[in-house]
């Protein structure tokens, strides 16, 4: 059949597949209790609580074109309502379960969402301080059993006993594939977010574009746990249903590593910081072996550090490879469940370190690249000869096009997955997409030969000090993170005769570096002031220095004793830093570090 609509994929499901674990989630076993075992639906669950969920809806008088809010972790359920909505015309609107009740109230104003979806007491506690301003809210319905709300298996109930399959067919009908499907607000780091317009056609033709990404098999089955209503995420789970992959989600992401080893998944995605933790771990590990293990572990670092694609280091090379991943390698590929096939990264850029060291141990990572405007991917690194190139995003997912602006390097997009715009700010949208139907993504980037796009720079992102010279922060800030006692950065000097940064130190790791060195823990807020940590962190700003140029070094660097979340408002729901935001927070730390004199 011809899937055109992204619920089409539903019907596809159901008269294809038999299988029994289609979502999957781990729940307790009972109220109360602590432990814990995996519940799965079926493909005739799936499409059972989706009909009903439409009917339910229906019933309680949503009408066509009517929003949907849904605010909730990853879980069966989210898809349950993402689904019951698409197929009887109902945009839904995805929000990020952690974003703060200022955001909140303008995203359900803005969309005047009439129903929402939330799966737990404290987004109940949120709604609650802004319900007065909200007029077009008139339905609540959790996902978890909480006093006072709904449960969504009162709207099945109610669905089932309102039950016309028949409206539900008629309303299928009248959706066409260039009409609104979703809206998704960016958790921009400034400003109010934006609504970004995305139709069935704009995330199926992503979705088909990225099929063979890798050979991904029906008997796969993926791990969740990057947000679902992010587009990256969301993208791949329809990419996961659309080959009728076995989609299991994470509890949370402290046990990302524990629930692979459960489910033993081939394929998942995640951001970059989340792969600089999994190798903070395995170094760890090898830091604490000793003899013949260790001098074995380090050459195998070394060896993956160094490694390349298509036998290009030469047999010698392969030998040793051979041997490492026989008492070495091996044991990496059982952290995650021993099956993994490939992972994808995206949202930021990876160390090229990263790539390397993964894919040597035969854990193959594709890194692309893409926007919610976009959704999602402009490129990607794919399995086929020739198609990854370390360092690079991969090339151009077929159906997109792409060009390099003259004037500054900028990278244009253009094509079926280009969001319709920016709900209800047109002018937005202008500045956004030029006449000639070219999407401005506002970053930098370069074409290596003719074929693997490779972002350079971020537009709004790079500086100017007052030398003149161009610094580009996040380049910076990727190679301090490869330090194993620094867990957050942000390199500044806008306008300032040299750059510096702001450090947060990663405490676990050198609580652990103290102990195996003799040296008293005093407590956090001494030890990040020791003499012992600025010795560590300036020696790593020395080696960072020494590969970039004058104009590029960083000076006066100051490690503060502070947590930067999502929670807080430091960062986005994706983990890019708010600047802006981090700047007022620690202007008296700035103006100490540019206020000294020279």
């Amino acid at each position: 059949m011809e899937i055109n609509r992204v619920f089409d994929i539903l019907d596809y499901l159901k008269n294809n597949s038999t299988k029994t674990d289609i979502l999957n989630s781990k729940e307790t076993i009972a109220p109360g209790k602590k432990e814990k075992k995996w519940v799965s639906h079926s493909v005739a669950d799936f499409v059972s609580n989706v009909n009903h969920i439409s009917a339910g809806l229906l019933a309680l008088g949503l009408q066509k074109n009517d929003m949907v809010a849904i605010m909730s972790a990853n879980r069966p359920e989210w898809n349950f309502v993402d689904f019951a909505t698409q197929q009887v015309a109902m945009p839904s609107v995805p929000i990020f379960p952690t974003v703060g009740a200022p955001d909140l109230k303008f995203i359900l104003d803005h969309s005047q969402a009439k129903a929402i979806f939330i799966s737990d007491k404290s987004i109940y506690q949120k709604l609650l301080t802004i319900m007065e301003d909200l007029p077009n809210l008139k339905h609540i319905y959790s996902f978890s059993d909480i006093e006072g709300v709904k449960h969504i298996s009162e709207l099945i109930a109610f669905g089932k006993s309102n039950f016309d399959q028949a409206k539900i067919d008629a309303i299928k009908k009248t959706i066409s594939e260039n009409d609104l499907n979703t809206l998704l607000y960016t958790s921009g780091t400034t400003g109010h977010p934006k609504g970004v317009m995305i139709s069935h056609k704009g995330l199926l033709s992503n979705v088909k574009a990225l099929q063979n990404l890798a050979p991904i098999q029906s008997d796969w089955r993926a791990l969740s746990f990057l947000p679902l209503n992010h587009v990256y995420e969301r993208v791949l789970s329809t990419l996961y249903l659309f080959k009728g992959v076995s989609i299991y989600y994470a509890e949370n992401f402290e046990t990302i590593a524990e629930n692979s080893r459960e489910i033993q998944p081939q394929i998942f995605v995640s951001v970059p910081r989340i792969f600089e933790r999994v190798l903070e771990k395995i170094y760890g590990a090898g830091d604490k072996l000793t003899g013949f293990k260790k001098k074995l572990f380090l050459h195998s670092v070394k060896l993956a550090e160094n490694y390349e694609l298509n036998g290009a280091n030469g047999m010698w090379y392969e030998l040793q490879r051979k041997v490492c991943d026989k008492l070495v390698y091996s044991k990496w590929r059982d952290a995650f469940g021993g099956k993994v096939v490939c992972i994808v990264s995206g949202g930021a850029a990876l160390n090229p370190k990263i790539e390397r060291v993964f894919c040597c141990a035969k854990i193959t990572l594709l890194q692309g690249y893409g926007l919610t405007e976009t959704s999602v991917a402009i490129a990607a690194n794919n399995f086929g000869k020739n198609n990854i190139k370390f360092g690079t995003v991969g090339p151009v997912v077929e159906n997109v096009e792409v060009k390099i602006a003259e004037e500054d390097g900028e990278i244009l997009m253009r094509g079926p997955s280009l969001m319709m715009g920016y709900y209800k700010n047109e002018e937005a949208t202008k500045e956004a997409i030029d006449k000639e139907g070219w999407f401005h993504t506002g970053d930098v980037g370069i074409l290596v030969d003719n074929k693997f796009l490779k972002i350079t720079d971020r537009k709004k992102e790079l500086f100017k000090t007052s030398a003149g010279k161009y610094i580009s922060p996040v380049a910076i800030e990727n190679k301090l993170k490869e330090c194993k006692f620094i867990e957050q950065c942000i390199v500044i000097g806008e306008g300032q005769k040299f750059a510096s940064a702001i450090i947060i130190p990663n405490v676990v790791n050198f609580k652990e570096h103290c102990k195996a060195n003799g040296i008293d823990w005093k407590g956090n807020d001494e030890m990040i002031d020791s003499t012992e940590l600025t010795k560590i962190i300036n020696t790593h700003v020395k080696q960072i220095n020494d590969i970039h140029a004058p104009y590029e070094h960083l000076k006066r660097c100051k490690i503060i004793n502070a947590t930067w979340t999502v929670e807080s408002g430091e960062i986005t729901p994706k983990l890019s830093l708010k600047r802006k935001i981090i700047k007022e927070k620690h202007k008296e730390t700035i103006d100490l570090i540019f206020g000294a004199e020279d």
